[in-house]
């Protein structure tokens, strides 16, 4: 049996609680910008994702009109850092609402690099940083998808493996339902089935003990 939710009927945050438990594991854009008046600002934001190859764009959303927002707005540029496990207590630190004029990375005490072909530092702790020009934004509602055209990635050698990103290596956050956040658990590695290889039937379902 189902129980059935109509998000006009229950309201928008027992909605966005709901949506936010079942858009799950979703991956962390740790966002840095910088003013008009050379604030650095570094904000997580749970709502993000690749747009598009060929240009490379990634996207996410602002809920409300937060500083990365506006600060991209302003200079039409922003980095995503990845965030990795380790620095789970400093990424959520930073999601406090600190004032406009505060620095993140100062009042955390998070280290900066200069990022090579856009003015917003990256997180010097951070293995892979996407140096992104704003592309566009579309407004939703009550929020904005910010989307950003990846000029520059830089990549850690530590995480590494034949050339290309490793995941164990990596240890990337999610955001789950809550205040509950994931951690890399157990990996599953699966080929897709090409259609002239389709063998016919149901693909059984690893619950059912027959299957």
């Amino acid at each position: 049996m189902r129980i059935e939710f109509d998000p006009a009927a229950i309201g928008r945050t027992p909605f966005y609680k709901l949506l936010t438990s079942v858009v799950v594991p979703r991956p962390i854009a740790w966002v840095s910008t910088t003013s008009a008046e050379g604030v650095d600002n570094l904000a997580p934001h749970s709502f993000f994702t690749v747009s598009c190859v060929e240009p490379p764009v990634v996207q996410f959303s602002s809920v409300g009109r937060k500083d990365s927002l506006r600060n991209a707005e302003a200079t039409g540029s922003f980095v995503v850092n990845l965030a990795p496990e380790h620095l789970f207590e400093q990424i959520n630190a930073t999601g406090t609402d600190f004032p406009p004029g505060v620095s993140e990375f100062d009042a955390v005490g998070i280290a900066r690099e200069p990022s090579l072909r856009v003015k917003p530092p990256r997180v010097a702790a951070s293995p892979v940083a996407l140096e992104c020009e704003l592309h566009s934004t579309t407004r939703l509602g009550d929020s904005t998808v910010v989307f950003g055209r990846v000029v520059h990635a830089a990549v850690s050698e530590s995480v590494l493996a034949d050339g290309h990103p490793e995941i164990t290596r990596l240890r990337p956050l999610s955001r789950l339902g809550k205040d509950e956040w994931g951690a890399l658990g157990d990996i599953l590695e699966i080929s897709r089935i090409r259609y002239a290889d389709w063998p016919g039937g149901p693909v059984p379902d690893r619950r059912d003990p027959k299957g």
